[in-house]
């Protein structure tokens, strides 16, 4: 892209409200506007070009970029820490288990001590309901109360790399994915997305993919359909999102037990497997309580219950009952081949080698989006700054 295109992408940048997201967290997609959410595909679009025009983007001089994983991660770890890297920031990633936290020391006082030159810190916490985005509105509330206090000398924000409720920079990433796939936003709209869960061999993954599926393309005018077996329901208010969303966009959220119906005349598709929101609660209650036994009973039963759903796979059958035989088929990756990775699981060998290019794409723009939310989080004027790289091109590549 030349730069004559760039720059009518900042030019089209200006001309959005984003004056909120200065100097303020990324936690829910729902909390963000509609502008703000379309700032943010706008700006993962120009760094995107920029670094493919070989042009510096690094807007900082010092400053770090703090990354707290409390689940693991391969694929939202690295684009943080690319995005931090485009950026300008260092990384330094916090070890719970190396650190004094281990030894007592408190959400309110961890905050503060990393933060001391940090401008960003990036949190993944998706393990136990009702516990991931409580801890990241605790450590949000510690380092603004540390920088009104005086003792940090800038109140670095938070992006949510995935808690319990949402996924965003996945399902902004995706939402980038389709909005290049379909040539613009404005071709979403009535497209339909079959989320559904498949089977999966192991159990306990989190609902914040599809919650944030759901939570967010009921934004585009698209029509979503959720589907899973009967117990495997996401959370109520999540649904509730969706249904509020899909009413103002003039898409449309539908719920049911029938895989085949989701996939019938979808323009996309995105199985994956997720564990039921009443287990979720209860697994972390039984945690809670330091009930090991409790924990490996529930497993079990778990896993007894997701076997008797291995017919909830993403097959070359159900993939021809899509819209022409051609849906567009996602996942946050890493997937559960059958026959590959595990003996039965979420999609088919041959439907995942089909699409592996486009799946690799859709994981490609994670580290644009999370270094445009970190972006609009820090400059008040966006659009100039973007432009102020631009003129200078300096380049990344001497």
């Amino acid at each position: 892209m030349s730069k004559i295109c760039t720059r009518e992408l900042i030019s089209k940048l200006s001309l959005l409200n984003t004056d909120k997201m200065y100097l303020n967290d990324f936690l829910h997609t729902w909390d963000k506007s509609d502008q703000e959410l379309q700032a943010v595909f706008k700006v993962a679009e120009i760094l995107s070009e920029m670094r493919k025009d070989n042009i510096s983007s690094k807007v900082f001089d010092s400053g770090l970029g703090i990354s707290l994983f409390r689940d693991n991660s391969t694929r939202t770890r690295f684009s943080f820490s690319s995005a931090c890297n485009l950026l300008g920031l260092e990384i330094q990633d916090l070890d719970e288990g190396k650190s004094q936290v281990a030894h007592g020391e408190t959400v309110r006082e961890t905050a503060n001590m990393v933060s001391f030159m940090a401008d960003i810190i990036g949190i993944r916490d998706d393990m136990y309901i009702g516990k991931g985005h409580a801890y990241m509105k605790e450590v949000a509330a510690s380092v603004e109360a540390g920088y009104q206090e005086g003792v940090l000398e800038q109140r670095p924000t938070i992006v949510n790399l995935q808690c319990d409720v949402d996924h965003p920079t996945q399902s902004m990433a995706d939402a980038l994915h389709l909005i290049e796939s379909f040539g613009g936003i404005e071709n979403l709209k009535g497209k339909k997305i079959a989320m559904t869960w498949a089977y999966s061999p192991s159990y306990g993954k989190p609902l914040s993919v599809p919650q944030g599926i759901i939570g967010l393309m009921t934004r585009f005018g698209m029509d979503v359909s959720l589907a899973h077996p009967e117990g495997y329901e996401v959370m109520p208010e999540v649904e509730e999102i969706a249904r509020l969303n899909a009413a103002r966009s003039g898409g449309s959220f539908t719920k049911t037990n029938n895989m085949a119906e989701a996939f019938k005349d979808a323009d996309i598709v995105y199985p994956k497997s997720w564990a039921p929101f009443a287990a979720m609660e209860k697994r972390t209650n039984l945690y809670g309580e330091g009930d090991d036994a409790g924990i490996k009973a529930l497993e079990k039963e778990l896993l007894v219950q997701n076997s008797n759903h291995k017919d909830w796979e993403c097959t070359e059958d159900l993939m021809a009952t899509t819209k022409e035989g051609k849906a567009l088929y996602m996942h946050c990756l890493p997937a559960d081949i059958t026959g590959v990775s595990c003996k039965e699981g979420e999609v088919a060998a041959s439907v995942f080698d089909r699409y592996r290019v486009p799946l690799y794409k859709e994981a490609s723009y994670k580290p644009y989006v999370i270094a445009a939310m970190i972006f609009l989080s820090k400059f008040k004027n966006p659009s100039d700054t973007l432009l102020g790289l631009l003129d200078a091109e300096n380049k990344r590549i001497a």
